[in-house]
């Protein structure tokens, strides 16, 4: 053995007894393209890496502030002002040397989206809850190219976990957004349509949220973001592994909160166009304007 393939061989050898050799040597030599390394992106990419992922292109054009402290892996008084993404690339060469990371500190742009999915295996959506446009082009461009996106992001102390099928339902379609509605509109119908069950609404409320980006606050914990790395890099481990018998594609996704005790399987046909999902549109939205207005 060379000296990476010893070093690989010890570093993950308690992955065995859980995964073959062959899943294995298949999560070794997928690339995952993570999109977003903010609040569960960075997350995402260091859960990745301490489960034998080796190849990444990871997005991001921001830097670290003291107001990401409290969920952002990476976020240390150290790394103030910092790129995040010459910061989460170091995370993930501090766990494996042998990494190979490629970081695009512009984020995601149409000019760039094609090399950012070259030779991807799966996508992981860390992207920033405002960004519609951004994830409207690489849900697109990745259904496009055949490509599984995972989304998983934190709700309170809980998550859900959505996996789009490039051979399912695209984006735009399950949360029903049109290319006529505002960006505040596209922004609520994907709040509404990550979380059809509204588990956390005994204690976490739509009203705490900002729906615009403008004035953006979305409340978020590390609990939550843990969570959710869970959720979503066990999706991607099934998907890179073939291992897809146990992989509910939208419109199903999966909800837990640890905090109620509660999990719930949600199958919710046609999205946000869902009757059901349209009476948690207007209610959600009533409330929104009359805290508007208040």
């Amino acid at each position: 053995m060379n000296e990476e393939d010893l070093f690989y061989s010890e570093a993950f050898d308690r992955n065995r007894g859980i995964l073959t050799k062959e899943k294995q040597d298949l999560i070794k030599n997928s690339k995952v393209a993570i999109v977003g390394l903010g609040g569960v992106g960075g997350i995402h990419a260091t859960t990745l890496a301490r489960t034998g992922f080796t190849k990444f292109h990871i997005a991001d054009f921001d830097t670290f502030s003291l107001v990401n402290f409290n969920r952002q892996a990476g976020a240390t008084t150290d790394t103030i002002d910092k790129i995040k993404t010459s910061v989460i690339k170091d995370l993930i060469l501090k766990i494996n040397p042998f990494a190979e990371v490629t970081i695009f500190d512009k984020g995601v742009t149409k000019e760039n989206i094609d090399v950012f999915l070259d030779d991807v295996s799966v996508v992981v959506d860390g992207i920033d809850f405002y960004c519609i446009e951004v994830r409207r082009l690489v849900y697109q461009r990745a259904k496009e190219r055949g490509i599984f996106v995972v989304s998983a992001g934190p709700i309170a102390f809980g998550s859900c976990v959505l996996v789009f099928n490039p051979k399912g339902l695209s984006f735009d379609s399950y949360m029903d957004i049109q290319d006529s509605d505002s960006e505040e509109e596209m922004t609520f119908k994907f709040g509404l349509g990550i979380t059809p069950s509204l588990l956390q609404t005994s204690y976490f409320k739509p009203s705490s949220i900002t729906w615009d980006k403008e004035t953006s606050r979305s409340p978020s914990l590390c609990l939550g973001t843990l969570l959710a790395a869970n959720l979503a890099i066990t999706e991607v481990v099934k998907i890179v592994t073939n291992d897809t018998s146990t992989i509910k594609c939208v419109p199903h996704s999966l909800h837990f909160d640890p905090y109620l005790r509660k999990m719930r399987k949600v199958w919710m046909p046609f999205g946000n166009k869902n009757p059901l999902q349209k009476i948690k549109l207007y209610i959600c939205r009533t409330i929104v304007k009359r805290n508007k207005t208040v």
